[in-house]
């Protein structure tokens, strides 16, 4: 990991841990962004919060079938929400 980590900016670092947080972004678009795995996000995570945000975050992630393509179970298409408006010319449609 700490190989790993010096091909990596502070910018990609940070971006990673907001990745991480973010509950569907899956660790398959982490891996394709990047080319780290899961257990390396998982490290950088560890590495760059405090401890106790660190359990935190994995007993929230452990399991989630958001952050783990293969049990998503939803349209991957669709990035908004169906009751969204749509915005034109910077105005609600």
């Amino acid at each position: 990991m700490k190989n790993q980590k010096f091909t990596l900016s502070e910018r990609d670092i940070d971006r990673i841990v907001e990745m991480g947080w973010e509950d569907r972004t899956t660790f398959d678009a982490i891996k394709a962004q990047f080319g780290i795995s899961e257990k390396e996000v998982i490290k950088i995570m560890r590495s760059e919060m405090k401890p106790s945000s660190f359990r935190m975050w994995r007993q929230r992630v452990q399991g989630r079938n958001t952050k783990h393509l293969k049990k998503r179970n939803f349209d991957l298409g669709r990035m908004k929400c169906s009751r969204q408006r749509s915005i034109s010319n910077n105005k609600i449609s």
